[in-house]
């Protein structure tokens, strides 16, 4: 049974001040960041309606006034209609391409007079709020039922698929980071692991193209080296008694010295049916010991190997369906392309202007880079390059533990909420802000492609302040409540 008395006294008493002050200097360093990029000397007030920075002020004005709002809604509203909110925003998804004007070729921005709003902002408090309805549904357990895990992928691929649809791919990639939520209640780590050695396959292929050992591009022959290591790590995980680690080891050195053999002998050898052949051999052969050993766990083996090889192969399908602007951004992050004019502009002055900062900075307004307008788009994707010019590593640093202590602190959150609910939703807010964060500062260094991904609380954006307030003081205010619940 639940037993709660709303008042503003309590809310007030039980609300987590720490997180409200975290990002209360968030958002007020994001404003003189977005004064600081966007400088006009002409132009000096930072609260002047033609400022960035003014027009960003107001659109703080507005938060605040709906994170209050937010605080006085019954905690218990958000748990009841959390599936109508989804329902209404994929809904508004679904229209907003074809109502939405194109700006830079994406169709994701609906306008309302001289104000414009991106419905992908929102979509990310309503599939948090969804999700967590879902496992807190009764006796809902994710690795209870192979469909317990449709119904969770489900919620988070449809915003996926619609913003898409929207030709919006950065947006679309944060729903990603939900898998971490569903890591955190039960989803194997093998899940994440493939993910991981899905991002090494794609990245290996796609930059090392040369013809390498027996004829074979290097980067795939580097990835069917990885795939047998994988192989033979797993069955030494699965099997107890190590005979077939042992096996495995056997085989794969005795094909190397027949190689290195024939190689001194100057024998041609068909590079890609012998490595290949080698692997699927191998898979088969954990396989039939599975089965024989009557031992499960070893298929993963076999199944990650098979799934690999055809991944590998499917690389360069997957680069093709990428837009060409896409595939330019991926190919100058993996450092295969430089095109310092055209793609790789962006990221080649926003690592000039950082590294110009030094370890102090050139000061308040100081900055040449930015403020000579060499890095695009500098308020906005690319904020913290001018942190790093005027601030400099010292600066980059102060943001980068304040983002720390943020998602820390709504783990900590997470972890004493007394309801599933609860726990879900601060996950996912928490891996939001991840994704964010590591993927803009990606970005900005050149470790990512640009994909359009903003610096929450300090990239100037309505929208994007707006989605990340909403999942914020939700989190408060079910927060706040924890001490009266009781299930």
């Amino acid at each position: 049974m639940i037993q709660q008395r709303n008042s503003g006294a309590s809310i007030l008493r039980n609300i987590d001040w720490i997180t409200v002050l975290l990002y209360l200097l968030m958002v007020a360093a994001g404003v003189v960041s977005i004064y600081a990029a966007s400088y006009d000397f002409d132009q000096a007030n930072m609260f002047s309606a033609n400022e960035f920075s003014g027009k960003q002020v107001r659109w703080i004005g507005l938060s605040f006034l709906l994170g209050l709002v937010i605080l006085l809604i019954d905690s218990r509203m958000y748990e009841t209609y959390a599936f109508p909110i989804y329902v209404v925003v994929m809904l508004l998804l679904l229209i907003t391409p074809y109502v939405a004007h194109d700006i830079k070729g994406s169709r994701s921005w609906i306008s309302f007079g001289s104000m414009s709003l991106q419905p992908a902002e929102f979509a990310k408090f309503a599939t948090a709020l969804a999700l967590a309805k879902l496992f807190s549904g009764y006796h809902f357990i994710l690795n209870a039922k192979f469909s317990n895990y449709v119904k969770a992928l489900v919620i988070i691929l449809l915003p996926i698929v619609l913003i898409l649809n929207q030709n919006e791919t950065g947006s679309a990639l944060t729903f990603m980071s939900l898998f971490f939520v569903l890591y955190r209640e039960g989803m194997s780590g093998l899940v994440l692991f493939a993910a991981l050695v899905s991002v090494v396959i794609f990245v290996v292929v796609v930059k090392f193209t040369d013809v390498g050992i027996m004829g074979i591009p290097s980067g795939e022959f580097a990835i069917m080296v990885m795939i047998a290591l994988i192989i033979i790590t797993m069955s030494f995980i699965y099997d107890k008694h190590l005979t077939v680690t042992r096996n495995l080891v056997l085989g794969y050195a005795s094909l190397a010295i027949v190689l290195v053999v024939l190689g001194l002998c100057h024998v041609d050898i068909p590079g890609m049916p012998v490595m290949l052949g080698a692997i699927i051999a191998a898979c088969l052969y954990v396989a039939f010991e599975a089965i024989r050993l009557r031992r499960r766990k070893l298929f993963i083996a076999t199944a990650t190997g098979l799934l690999s090889v055809v991944f590998m192969f499917s690389v360069n399908i997957a680069f093709n369906y990428l837009q060409p602007h896409q595939q330019q951004r991926v190919l100058v992050a993996v450092g295969i392309v430089e095109d310092l004019r055209g793609a790789g502009y962006n990221v080649n002055q926003s690592k000039i202007a950082i590294g110009s900062g030094g370890f102090w900075g050139k000061g308040f307004l100081n900055g040449t880079q930015t403020k000579l307008k060499y890095v695009p788009e500098q308020h906005t994707d690319f904020i913290f390059c001018t942190i790093g010019e005027e601030e400099g590593f010292a600066g980059a640093l102060a943001v980068t533990l304040m983002f720390l202590i943020l998602i820390l602190r709504i783990i900590t959150l997470a972890e004493r909420q007394p309801t599933t609910f609860g726990r879900v939703y601060a996950y996912c807010v928490a891996s939001y802000l991840i994704f964010h964060f590591c993927i803009n500062i990606g970005m900005v260094i050149g470790l990512c492609p640009v994909i359009g991904i903003p610096l929450p609380f300090f990239s100037y954006g309505g929208s994007s302040l707006w989605g990340f307030t909403i999942l914020l003081f939700i989190l408060l205010r079910i927060d706040a409540n924890r001490k009266i619940v009781r299930r």
